[in-house]
């Protein structure tokens, strides 16, 4: 089973064995090399340039905001170097949060970036490259043309150290730091998520139950003026609207349900699977094992995951039966929705199965999807348990 954690780690590209015949890789880590000396001379000069003119002025009112300009444009140098490592060296590194401060003003702006560590740590990555970037120029360079048959050993060595030091100073300065940014996509994909939601009831409502109420209402007024005149034609119409108001009240519990069922509110995660279970077109076993009810919100996102991937299974599957499990592994809970079905599904973006990943992803939960050509199909979610 994957690990909660396992969604924080971003796999590097893989590097293949250095060999006589010069992999793509070698070429982009030899690229990578000769671009040290220009992309570290470049970067010294603009970092002892920032701090002598910041040092030098601090005695006016223009050195500290000089310092701290130098600073913010150390992160803007710091993320080209980032790309050029990913594109060149496969290293995955993680953006830095965006620098915000408590309050909005330049005073608050100034202390934040002072203070940044991000920007002091890019500062020191690239004042203390200047003389790795002129050896690994020059060795680069030199045994490209008269030590070709050791280069690319050579050239895997330097460019592990430059991978070390990448990920040493370029990446974001703590794991808490890491949290708070993956924390801030979260918040933004609830909003959105939220939103939708929002959206599409109201949509439901404005062309179901509010248009379905708007014409009971017309044709209970045309009842009233035939009730005198023609009793049997305004019986007719009551009639007709009478089973309108039953219609009504469907499309209206259809959407409560939607938002939340009253069965899992009343009842808990088991009753309410089954609910579902036994709407699928396709035969469903449903295995609950929870020893007590998670948080109202937790309940919520696994029902409609479930509801969700069971509607993937009438729709998408072709399967003759599935089964849904659900139960508890420490502080996790873990929702399986499985199928015999043609498989193939995938949690490509675009795909519904991304967006369930993205609602899970929002509270710190996780979707896996194993489904080959051919099926079975096996879907995972898991979700942090809370009471």
């Amino acid at each position: 089973m994957t690990t909660p954690d396992a969604r924080n780690q971003r796999q590097d590209d893989p590097l293949p064995r250095p060999g006589f015949a010069f992999h793509p890789a070698t070429w982009k880590e030899i690229a990578h090399l000769l671009l040290n000396l220009p992309v570290d001379l470049l970067g010294f000069v603009y970092v002892v340039a920032v701090l002598y003119l910041g040092v030098g002025f601090s005695v006016t009112v223009i050195g500290l905001p000089l310092l701290a300009a130098g600073l913010a444009g150390l992160r803007g140098l710091g993320r080209v170097e980032r790309a050029r490592v990913r594109g060149l060296l496969g290293v995955r590194i993680e953006e830095p949060r965006s620098l915000r401060p408590d309050t909005v003003g330049f005073f608050p702006w100034l202390w934040t970036t002072l203070k940044d560590p991000v920007a002091w740590r890019h500062a020191l990555y690239f004042f203390i490259r200047l003389p790795w970037g002129v050896l690994t120029f020059t060795v680069a360079l030199v045994l490209l043309f008269v030590g070709w048959p050791v280069l690319p050993w050579v050239v895997r060595g330097l460019c592990t150290v430059d991978r070390a030091m990448a990920r040493g100073l370029l990446s974001p300065s703590s794991d808490l730091e890491r949290r708070i940014a993956e924390l801030e996509s979260d918040r933004g994909i609830v909003v959105d998520t939220a939103a939708a939601d929002l959206r599409r009831i109201e949509r439901d409502l404005h062309d179901g139950a509010q248009a379905r109420l708007v014409a009971l209402a017309m044709d209970l007024g045309l009842a009233k003026e035939k009730l005198l005149e023609d009793p049997q034609a305004a019986a007719r119409m009551v009639d007709e609207a009478h089973g309108e108001v039953k219609t009504a009240l469907q499309e209206l519990r259809d959407l409560a349900r939607g938002i939340h069922p009253a069965i899992l509110t009343d009842r808990g995660l088991g009753p309410a699977l089954s609910s579902v279970a036994a709407r699928c077109t396709v035969p469903v076993r449903v295995t609950v094992d929870l020893p007590a009810r998670p948080a109202d919100a937790i309940e919520g996102i696994a029902y409609f995951t479930a509801s969700e991937l069971l509607t993937n299974v009438s729709k998408h599957s072709g399967a003759s039966s599935a089964s849904v499990d659900l139960w508890r592994a420490e502080q996790r809970l873990l929702l399986q929705v499985a199928d015999d079905g043609r498989g193939g599904a995938s949690a490509a973006a675009g795909t519904g199965l991304a967006g369930l990943a993205e609602r899970l992803d929002a509270v710190d939960g996780l979707l896996v999807v194993d489904s080959p050509p051919g099926g079975p199909t096996r879907i995972t979610a898991e979700l942090p348990w809370r009471s």
